[in-house]
């Protein structure tokens, strides 16, 4: 499946390409190079989000990009052919591309990096974040609501503290409803392995687990249809996910890197430059949000708890912790 949606968006990437070749020939357009994180293209999830972004952003602003995938781990060698390549800015997707990126900022102090999800202190490395625990606290609104067992679990790729955001955000959520709610918390310690994370799925449902929400990237694919084939319920992240699952899918938590990276573009053309040394975005910022809730009906008074959550969370009066904290 995953080979079959790649090739797809190889495919677009090419027509793209041409697109974009007519663009060069009549304008200089602004270009970006991306370093993709581990998953690559075709993970229903970050990277995609990303490559949406791009192509609006070379659709509606003309810019030209183009990107690398490192899947053995060899993130310094597709960094430096994205310099020798001399792009305006170069996008280095997810925590595990940090430290190479950092090494090579270091090396070409006159080039302009994005370092997304997370935090830099490199002079020319602007550092975007997300604030995954306040969309998450929502998704756990929605579990606890939903769960009929009163069990609910949470699966993530890797034990990081980006990913602690989503575990902590959605176990917040779900005590908000419900105190008493049981809830199990696993990592699979890859993003690429569907198998691993239906086995995960598969024991949570054996334990009664009736809402499994992961953030694991096509990892978490492989939870959502074991999800699916015991007829439970789950919630997707990064995308909207309805369509890997349309009878279990109930929700997605929305990190919308689609828009940071389109935001950047625009900055970008507009300005001829980036200025701000980081970003940290969430509900407030449109960087996190809640998808269409499908699949199930909440009565009035639980879309109302939700909506009262989510501006609390927005003016400050809820305070949703990304500390990674005791799932039980």
């Amino acid at each position: 499946m995953k080979k079959l949606m790649v090739a797809c968006l190889l495919i677009a990437l090419l027509i793209a390409g041409c697109s974009s070749a007519q663009t060069e020939t009549s304008t200089e357009g602004y270009k970006i190079g991306v370093l993709l994180s581990d998953a690559g293209l075709g993970d229903e999830s970050f990277n995609d989000s990303a490559f949406k972004g791009l192509e609006k952003a070379r659709d509606e602003l003309g810019i030209l990009f183009d990107y690398k995938e490192a899947p053995d781990g060899n993130y310094e060698e597709k960094l430096q052919e994205l310099v020798e390549e001399k792009y305006d800015i170069i996008i280095g997707l997810g925590f595990s591309v940090q430290e190479a990126l950092e090494k090579t900022a270091k090396q070409f102090p006159e080039q302009q990096f994005v370092l997304i999800d997370g935090q830099s202190d490199v002079n020319n490395i602007i550092s975007i974040t997300f604030k995954e625990q306040e969309g998450s606290f929502l998704v756990g609104m929605v579990a606890a609501m939903t769960s009929k067992t009163g069990k609910i679990g949470f699966i993530g790729g890797a034990d990081a503290p980006v990913i602690h955001h989503f575990e902590n955000g959605f176990i917040e959520g779900a005590r908000y409803v419900n105190p008493n709610i049981e809830i199990m918390s696993d990592y699979a310690g890859t993003f690429d392995d569907t198998q691993a994370g239906a086995a995960i799925a598969d024991k949570y449902i054996q334990n009664q687990v009736d809402f499994i929400y992961h953030a694991a990237g096509f990892t978490g694919f492989g939870a959502i249809k074991k999800a699916e084939e015991m007829g439970i319920y789950a919630a997707g992240v990064d995308i909207d996910q309805f369509y890997i699952a349309e009878k279990t899918v109930v929700t997605s938590m929305l990190k919308n890197v689609d828009h940071a990276v389109f935001q950047l573009a625009k900055t970008l053309v507009e300005e001829g430059k980036l200025t701000e040394k980081s970003l940290a975005l969430g509900l407030a910022e449109q960087g996190v949000g809640l998808a269409d809730i499908r699949v199930i009906t909440l009565t009035s008074e639980q879309q109302a708890a939700i909506e009262k959550a989510r501006e609390a969370i927005v003016s400050g009066s809820i305070k949703v912790s990304a500390e990674k904290r005791d799932s039980q």
